[in-house]
C-alpha cells in the first residue's frame, strides 16, 4: 500500500494545473506532501488553487506560464530553485483543442495547438531535466490521449498527441541514464467544466465498454503513480486510461448490436 505522503520532499511542476484535471493532479500531489508548482495562464483559478491549497496545510505556489515561451519556462525553473532547490516530478499537462477537420483548420489555429500541446512539452522536458539531474533523477509524465491512437476528428489534436507518444519515448532513452524516467498518460473521455456541454458526451459514453466517463481524479491517481517510486522501473511507456475505448469499443458495439454480447 503506498504512503500517504510519498512524495515527500519532492518538487512538481504541473502544467495547466490551474483547473480541470491539471487541478486534480496538483491537489493529489500536494496531499501526498509535495511542494507543488501551478504553472498556468490562468491567473485567478492558479492564485486561487494555490491559496487554498496552502490554507489546507500544503505547500503549493502560482506562476503565469506560457508554455510556448522558452523565457517563461526559465522563470519556472527559477521558482524551483528559489523555493526548493530542485525539480523531482513534471506534468505537461497544459493543452487545448481545436474541434476542426483538415479542411476547416486554419494553418494559424494549427501552428497554435502544436506549440501548446507538443512544443511546450519538448520545451519543459529541456527546461528542467539539467536540476533533475544535479538532484538524482526524476519523472515526467507526459499528459496526451487515447487519441494518439487513432484518427480524432481534429488532426491538429491528434498529430499533437501521437507527437507526444513519440517525444515520451526518445526523451526516455535519452535521459535514462540520468535518472529520469519520460511516460506518457493517455486518457478517454473525461468530463470537467469545459467539455460539460459538448454534444460528443453522450455517444462517447454509449460507446465506452464502461459505460462512463472519467473523472479527473482517476486521471490523477495513474500521474502520481508514474510520478511516485512506485513505477521507478518504467520509462518510455504509453499508459491509456479510457474505460476500454481504445481496446476494442467499435468491435464491441458490433458485438452487442450482433446479440453477441
Amino acid at each position: 500500500m503506498a504512503g500517504q505522503r510519498e512524495l515527500a520532499g519532492k518538487l512538481a511542476i504541473v502544467t495547466g494545473g490551474a483547473r480541470g484535471q491539471g487541478e486534480a493532479e496538483a491537489r493529489l500531489f500536494a496531499s501526498h506532501g509535495a511542494a507543488v508548482i501551478i504553472a498556468d495562464v490562468l491567473n485567478p483559478e492558479g492564485e486561487a488553487l494555490a491559496k487554498a491549497l496552502s490554507e489546507e496545510g500544503h505547500q503549493a505556489r502560482f506562476i503565469e506560464h506560457d508554455v510556448t515561451n522558452p523565457d517563461s519556462w526559465a522563470k519556472v525553473v527559477d521558482l524551483a530553485k528559489a523555493w526548493k532547490g530542485r525539480i523531482d516530478i513534471l506534468v505537461n499537462n497544459a493543452g487545448i483543442i481545436n474541434r476542426s477537420t483538415v479542411t476547416t483548420t486554419e494553418l494559424e489555429a494549427w501552428e497554435r495547438l502544436i506549440r501548446v500541446n507538443l512544443t511546450g512539452a519538448f520545451l519543459g522536458i529541456r527546461a528542467v531535466t539539467d536540476l533533475m539531474a544535479e538532484n538524482g533523477g526524476g519523472s515526467i509524465v507526459n499528459i496526451s490521449s487515447n487519441s494518439a491512437f487513432s484518427g480524432h476528428y481534429d488532426p491538429a489534436y491528434t498529430a499533437s498527441k501521437w507527437g507526444l507518444r513519440g517525444l515520451t519515448r526518445s526523451a526516455a532513452m535519452e535521459f535514462a541514464a540520468k535518472s529520469i524516467r519520460v511516460n506518457a498518460v493517455c486518457p478517454g473521455l473525461v468530463v470537467t467544466g469545459l467539455n460539460a456541454s459538448s454534444p460528443h458526451l453522450k455517444p462517447m459514453i454509449e460507446m465506452t465498454p464502461m459505460k462512463r466517463s472519467g473523472s479527473p481524479e482517476e486521471i490523477a491517481e495513474l500521474v502520481l503513480f508514474l510520478a511516485s517510486a512506485r513505477s521507478g522501473f518504467i520509462t518510455g511507456e504509453d499508459f491509456v486510461i479510457d474505460g476500454g475505448f481504445t481496446a476494442g469499443a467499435a468491435y464491441r458495439r458490433v458485438a452487442v448490436e450482433t446479440g453477441i454480447f
